[in-house]
Order: structure tokens, then sequence, then C-alpha cells
């Protein structure tokens, strides 16, 4: 990698306020999706660092809490300016890690220095409630004050922008974190915590733990000193985490998998809609739970839309994400591409056409051709939860409610996007989705302002806003009598 700060490329665990990167420790290489090449390691932490992060942590908590709100904004100000500042050496970490392409990534890195920046006005306006009391001689007032320690797992799909958003608005609350980022793409993490310290951040107030997930996660879950657990993931491996987390009865935080619709309806602008799909289904080649799954067209716009949007998808540029004018990435991982492969082959055997695409780039590589499939129903397996890959599965409907029932036919609630100059109509659909975010006439609906999060099995909670914030604090009731 060519950094202006080469610096930032850090291979160590951040463990309560120190580099650790001891022989004493395994280390587990990192790879370049796109490239197959070992781009570095990072340290096996063992449950002896868990609990050295932890006690930093708590301690931390301790001080970090009695910081006026103005105070943590300056330093989560300062850090977002500090991101800002290095956004396009950020972006190339993140790239050889995660294997976006760079303008995606350099987007990426915006939005985490956005977050930073939000929370840091946040941490200015944790209120309390002044309530009237039922009696002449009380006085009662809410306080909300931070948890305390929190455990942050994140994943490999927006490996800045999801731990500035997570990070961020537990710090702005006032509470401590103890991070563990997704084992395949743990550089970015540690760059934005060199960062982090660099703006200021006290001792102990942010680790960054890295390694095998099952070894950490495990050991953070269980710790008592751990009173909050946000994480992302599977379905899955989330139900695991939240009954582990029941032992200490600790709050939870879960963003899990997704199956967003797409709905087409017959009055919609029909050039709109593609743009909408491809940034809905191709963005981030595809691997992102808000990426739209099941693209539902009415039948009177149906081949106009799929001729439209094959034209467009035929236009994607696929290539390692440094390459100029790269539109789609590889995929995470030789996994991951087998179980696109896997499905798309398996709709195929069911009856589905694929239009374009259909199959990885060359034998070996991570790169999925982008992929069009007509003649898809929604019990095939495509069309079950996330499919992780640029996947677009394109399904017919007759009316309103026939769109809805199948948008709505899912286990999960992320986001649903839906096309429509009906503003009757707009109204009626956007109540009856089953979901966390919608989008009407646009698909690029998701910043710093604004509330993420689902409803089903999508997962628990709110990131981004005021509610990020709120996740991290606890009300506290108190009653003044006989004034």
């Amino acid at each position: 990698m060519k950094l202006q700060c080469p610096t930032l490329f850090e291979q160590s665990a951040y463990v309560g306020g120190a580099w650790v990167d001891t022989t004493s420790l395994p280390r587990m290489p990192v790879t370049n999706p796109s490239t197959h090449e070992v781009i570095g390691s990072v340290p096996q932490v063992t449950a002896r660092q868990v609990d050295e992060a932890v006690a930093c942590a708590t301690t931390a908590f301790n001080d970090w809490r009695e910081w006026s709100g103005r105070e943590r904004a300056l330093v989560l100000r300062e850090w977002a300016h500090l991101v800002e500042t290095h956004r396009d050496d950020l972006a190339i970490i993140l790239c050889s890690e995660q294997g976006k392409p760079l303008h995606e990534a350099r987007a990426e890195i915006t939005q985490a220095a956005n977050y930073l920046d939000w929370f840091a006005e946040e941490a200015r306006r944790i209120y309390g409630d002044n309530i009237p009391a039922p009696r002449r001689n009380q006085r009662i007032r809410v306080l909300r004050q931070p948890v305390g320690v929190c455990a942050a797992m994140t994943t490999w799909t927006f490996p800045s922008s999801m731990v500035a958003r997570r990070i961020g608005a537990a710090l702005a609350a006032g509470c401590t974190v103890v991070h563990h980022p997704d084992p395949q793409t743990p550089f970015s993490a540690l760059a934005l915590c060199a960062l982090g310290e660099g703006a200021g951040l006290p001792r102990g107030a942010l680790s960054v733990l890295t390694g095998d997930s099952d070894t950490v996660r495990s050991a953070l879950i269980s710790h008592p000193g751990v009173r909050k657990v946000s994480f992302t993931g599977s379905i899955e491996e989330g139900k695991r985490q939240m009954a582990r987390c029941s032992a200490t009865v600790k709050k939870v935080s879960l963003e899990l998998g997704a199956n967003c619709p797409f709905i087409v309806f017959d009055d919609a602008d029909i050039d709109l809609a593609v743009k909408g799909a491809i940034d809905a289904r191709f963005r981030h080649s595809g691997q992102a739970a808000m990426c739209a799954n099941r693209f539902f067209v009415h039948t009177d716009v149906y081949e106009r839309f799929v001729s439209r949007l094959v034209a467009k998808v035929s236009t994607l540029k696929l290539s390692d994400g440094m390459a100029e004018g790269a539109q789609i990435g590889p995929l995470i991982s030789e996994t991951a591409v087998a179980r696109l492969e896997s499905l798309v082959d398996e709709a195929e055997q069911a009856g589905a056409t694929v239009v374009i695409g259909g199959s990885r780039l060359t034998i070996g590589s991570n790169f999925f051709l982008p992929t069009v499939l007509t003649g898809v129903r929604p019990e095939m397996s495509v069309c079950g939860d996330e499919v992780l890959g640029p996947v677009a599965s394109v399904l017919q409907f007759k009316d309103e409610d026939e769109a809805i029932a199948l948008a709505n036919n899912t286990r999960t609630g992320l986001a649903a996007y839906f096309y429509t100059t009906d503003i009757r109509r707009a109204f009626k659909v956007m109540e009856a989705l089953e979901c966390g975010v919608v989008g009407v006439n646009d698909s690029l609906v998701f910043n710093e302002a604004a509330p993420f999060g689902g409803i089903k099995e999508s997962g628990i909670g709110r990131e981004g806003a005021h509610s990020g914030v709120e996740e991290y604090l606890e009300p506290k009731y108190v009653c003044f009598g006989n004034l």
C-alpha cells in the first residue's frame, strides 16, 4: 500500500490504550479478496487481553462519564477531522482488505467522519426530563446516564462507517468501548483507533481486540464487567449471542440479516427506478444488509424494466477495487462466491432464467458477474435471506396488495424501496411495509441524521441519529419528597 501516512496501517491489537504485538501471541493473516495476497496479519488475542481491556475500560469509564458533553464533543470532532484528513489512506486500507471499489471506500470514510461529527454534536444534547409530580411536596427528575462498558462487534461489510456509527454513539453517551472487528477486515478499525488516540481519547476508553471471533466474543459476552453488547452478523449468530447475554442480563443491540424488497409500480418513472435498482443492488458488490434482494415489478412495466435494467448492468465494470473506474469489486471470500454460485444454479434448475451474468468471472477468482434473474418465484432460495452478492432476482405482481404481501413475506424487516408517482399509494405502501427503513423513489437513503435498524428478525435497536445515543443511555428516575 502506498500510504501518505504509513503508520495508519497498524498490525497490532489495541488493549487499554497500548498497542500489543507480542511474539507470544499467534497471528492471523488478512488477505486481499481481489488478489488473494496476504496484506498483513494481526495478533490473536486471548481471554487475558479481553480481561485487561475490560478492566481498563472500567477504570476509564469512571472518568470519561464525568467529562462534560462539550469536552467529549471536542474529542469526537477532532477525530472526525482526522478521519476526513486521512481519507485517501483510509480508503486504500479499506479497499485492500475488503475489496470494494476505491470511490466507494472513499465515500465510506467520509460517512465515518460524518458519524463521528454527528455524535460530537449529540454529546452536547443528552437531556433529562422534568416531570410534574402527583403531590405538591414532590419534584420528579429523570436523568439519562451512560450504560457502562460496551462490547461492539462489527462485520466486514462496512469496516469503517459501521465502526464509527457504533463507537461514536457509545463514546458520546459517556460509555467506554471494547471493539472486536471482523477478522477479515481488522485494519480499518485499527486505523480509526490510531486516529482516535491522536484526537485525545483517554487511555482505556477504546480497545480494539483482533483475532478469531469465537474467542473474543465468548470472553466479552461472558464478562460481568461488560454491560452492553452491540452485534452485527447473521441472524443465527445474533440469536446465539443474545441468548448468551441473558446469563448476565446485558443490554443488547443487534443488526442482523435482511431480505429487502424493491417494488416498481405501474405508474413509476422507469428510468428512475432502474437507476435506483442499480444503486440498491449493485453498490458494494451487493454485499450489504440494506441492498435490495427481491425486485417486484408490476406486470404492465415488467418487460420494460427488465430490459433497461439488463442494459445498465451490462455496462458495470468488474475490477480490482484500486483500478480506475471499477464499479463491482470482489466478494469477500471464496466461500461467499461458492454460496452465490449455488443459489444461482439452484434457481436456474428450478426454472429461473439467467438473463445476464450468473457465474464467477474466472475459475478461482472472487469476482462474480453482475447478474439478473427472471422467472423467479418467492419460494426459491435466492429469494430467501441476504444474497450478499451482485444478483438481482426479478418477480412480477399484479396489484398493490399483492406487492405489499410479497414484500412482507419474510422473517426480516430492515429496509424496503418502492417507486411510484401516486402520492396516495406512497403513503399507503410506506405505512404497510414491515421494516425499519423505507425509501420512496430513492434508494440512497442512509445517513447519520436518520435512525438505522430493522424489525422482526433483522434486529433490535437503532443506530445513527439521536436514537443511536439513546441506545447507550439508561434513564434514572429521581423523586424528591417532602419539600
